[in-house]
């Protein structure tokens, strides 16, 4: 059931069952982040391969996006999110069994990866759209807010969870990374939404994901803000590194790679609290812009940083950065978007999205095979600068917006 201007968001039932499923399912995602890069690592010890894992993740995201879209906005999103979280347990009970027997390889990683980043394919665009039939419009941009503090508190405490437990076996992991997820379908089966009538769509699936695709082209704003994260992001990320940046230069173990996986999250939480509570009204087009170049900048500093006390910091001021775009972007895009749109544009935004961060992830670990770890992470830093640059330029649009609102 909707609500309008009530100042406490946690006093409505399903808004609080729809923050726990995020921050178990994020939890989950985020401890099997780390375990299945350390786990690759341990196997290979090549850069490239953990590139490769980003890359799984990422092709779903593409190969599916038309039928994401089309389901998110003819089925019942509710269950399409209880769908998307019960696959995701049967792919890591199959980890935990394969490591438990020694059978675990690289290719069965990969292909476990792949069938995971399908249904995760589903997962993110239905759960964004289905967060306004939670709440009213006066209240979406700290509920985006509240629902990004859910995946960034998971964020800050799995992945830490995660390296330290690794150390008593990748079968440790993976078995509570399934528990996680068992608990994020069982708070999604008992969100209660209201039923909406959704008209009948003639033609095909590629004709519909194609009108998605006209909405936002037509509104530049929208097409400014998504594909400003794509390309900022593709280029910034250095997440993939972050296993042989904890091992080779900041000489720590699985630990301290959790550690490195939740300092962004720290910066974001603190972000995502303060703009729970203080929600932003006016120059949000500069605000943003001026954040993802802070992005930029805190990426050089981390790639130049051989101190692991100062690179924790630096990934939380860039985390906090990232965050005050994460809640303009999907603010903006929600409120911008019809509700009969909102299913295939959130899967668009969902690909460009994972485009920034799986693809970005084989992107790192390509330019790191080629040119070294520092310079990758430093070379990245600077392009996300000069897409920002470029971007202001190209949608005036974008950077003069002053509100959220319709």
């Amino acid at each position: 059931m909707s609500f309008g201007r009530d100042d406490s968001l946690f006093r409505h039932r399903s808004f609080v069952l729809y923050w726990l499923a995020r921050v178990f399912s994020t939890s989950g995602y985020q401890v099997q982040s780390v375990a299945v890069a350390w786990q690759v690592y341990e196997l290979t010890g090549r850069a490239f391969d953990l590139g490769l894992v980003g890359l799984m993740q990422f092709l779903p995201r593409v190969l599916l996006v038309a039928v994401v879209g089309n389901a998110a906005d003819r089925y019942d999103r509710r269950k399409l999110m209880l769908a998307a979280q019960a696959v995701q347990a049967a792919t890591l009970l199959v980890l935990t069994v394969a490591s438990a027997t020694g059978a675990v390889s690289r290719e069965l990683i990969f292909a476990l990866v792949l069938v995971a980043g399908a249904a995760r394919s589903f997962e993110l665009p239905v759960t964004q759209a289905l967060l306004p039939a939670l709440i009213a419009p006066a209240g979406l941009s700290r509920a985006v807010a509240m629902s990004a503090s859910a995946g960034q508190a998971a964020t800050i405490l799995a992945p830490a969870l995660g390296g330290f437990l690794y150390l008593l076996g990748a079968t440790v992991v993976y078995t509570l990374t399934t528990a996680a997820f068992v608990v994020a379908a069982a708070a999604t089966t008992a969100i209660r939404v209201a039923p909406q009538v959704r008209a009948a769509m003639p033609g095909s699936g590629i004709a519909h994901f194609l009108e998605g695709i006209r909405f936002i082209r037509r509104q530049r704003a929208i097409l400014g803000a998504i594909s400003l994260d794509l390309c900022a992001v593709f280029l910034g990320g250095a997440t993939a590194l972050l296993p042989i940046i904890a091992h080779e230069i900041l000489a720590t173990g699985p630990w301290g790679l959790g550690l490195l996986r939740s300092a962004p999250a720290v910066g974001a939480l603190l972000m995502a609290i303060g703009l729970a509570h203080h929600p932003l009204r006016r120059a949000i087009g500069k605000l943003m812009f001026g954040c993802v170049a802070v992005f930029g900048l805190a990426t050089i500093a981390f790639g130049l940083s051989h101190s692991l006390a100062l690179s924790l910091a630096i990934l939380a001021v860039l985390g906090g950065a990232d965050m005050v775009s994460v809640v303009i972007r999907n603010a903006y895009v929600q409120l911008q978007t019809p509700d009969a749109m909102r299913g295939r544009v959130s899967a668009v935004n969902s690909v460009f999205i994972g485009a920034s961060n799986q693809l970005g992830e084989f992107e790192s670990g390509v330019t790191a095979a080629w040119f070294g770890v520092v310079p990758a992470v430093v070379l990245g830093g600077v392009g996300t600068l000069l897409v920002v640059a470029i971007w202001m330029r190209r949608f005036p649009e974008l950077l003069h917006a002053q509100r959220l609102e319709r």
